[in-house]
C-alpha cells in the first residue's frame, strides 16, 4: 500500500507539470550526502512516519464474489494508516525553492483526497477514499526540527504532508463449489467386519445434462411410490 500511495503522489505532482519543467520528483531522504550529489532542481517527498488510525479498525470478514456471484473467498476489513511525508524543494537559490514549494502546495491542496484515477494496485481494488492533508495543524509526533536533526541536515522550509490510506485485509480462498453428493453407507457389521455394501451416492442422475450447475440446477421432483398427487385419484 505504501508504494501505491507514493505512486499516487508522484502522479499528482506530475499532473501539475513539475516533471515537464525539468524538476526531479524523488522519495529520497534529504540527508547532507544526498543534497551534495544533487545536480538538478528536485522535489523530495520523504516518508518519515507511519501510524495506524486505530479508531477506524474493524473486525469480522466480508465475502468475495466472482462475476457469477459465487463466493470465492473471505477478506478481513482493511486497516487504516497515516503516512507522514516531509516535502522539500532543492535548487541553488532559496527563491527558486520557494517557487517550487508554492507549486507543490497548490497541487496538494486542490482536493482533500487523492483522486481515484491515481489509485493503483490494492488502492484501486478496494475503491476507498485516500485522504490527504498538506500543511495542516500540528499533531502529536516528531516535529520538523526533530526530523532534520535525525537526518543530520539543517532546518529548511518544508511542507508537512499526511496521507490516510487503507491496507487491504487478509484474504482466505474458498474451496470449489460442491458438485458431488456424499456416499452413505449404513450396513451392519458381520463378525466385526464390514458387510461389503458399497453404499449409494447422494447425487442426481445425469449431472452432465444440467450444464454443470450441480445441485443448483432445477430438476423434476419425483414422488416416492404410493404418494398421491393432488387432483389425481390414482395411487
Amino acid at each position: 500500500m505504501i508504494h501505491e500511495v507514493d505512486e499516487g503522489l508522484r502522479l499528482l505532482l506530475a499532473e501539475a507539470g513539475l516533471e515537464d519543467s525539468g524538476v526531479d520528483l524523488v522519495f529520497d531522504a534529504p540527508t547532507k550526502e544526498w543534497s551534495a550529489r544533487r545536480n538538478a532542481p528536485t522535489i523530495s517527498v520523504f516518508l518519515h512516519a507511519i501510524r495506524e488510525d486505530a479508531g477506524r479498525r474493524r473486525t469480522g470478514t466480508a465475502e468475495i464474489h466472482d462475476e457469477q456471484g459465487v463466493v470465492t473467498g473471505w477478506r478481513t476489513p482493511p486497516r487504516w494508516f497515516e503516512l507522514t511525508y516531509l516535502v522539500t524543494a532543492w535548487t541553488n537559490r532559496p527563491q527558486d525553492e520557494h517557487r517550487l514549494l508554492s507549486e507543490v502546495l497548490r497541487a496538494l491542496v486542490r482536493a482533500d483526497t487523492l483522486p481515484a484515477r491515481l489509485h493503483t494496485g490494492s488502492l484501486a481494488e478496494l475503491g476507498l477514499t485516500v485522504d490527504i492533508e498538506a500543511a495542516g495543524p500540528a499533531v502529536d509526533g516528531p516535529s520538523a526540527s526533530d526530523v532534520w536533526s535525525a537526518l543530520g541536515g539543517e532546518l529548511k522550509a518544508a511542507i508537512d504532508l499526511r496521507v490516510v490510506a487503507p491496507l487491504a485485509g487478509e484474504r482466505t480462498t474458498a474451496g470449489p463449489p460442491v458438485t458431488e453428493g456424499l456416499v452413505v453407507k449404513a450396513v451392519p457389521a458381520v463378525d466385526g467386519a464390514p458387510a461389503g455394501d458399497p453404499g449409494r451416492r447422494l447425487r442426481y442422475e445425469d449431472p452432465g445434462d444440467l450444464e454443470s450447475q450441480g445441485f443448483a440446477a432445477e430438476r423434476e421432483r419425483r414422488l416416492p411410490p404410493g404418494r398421491r398427487r393432488r387432483g389425481n385419484s390414482t395411487r
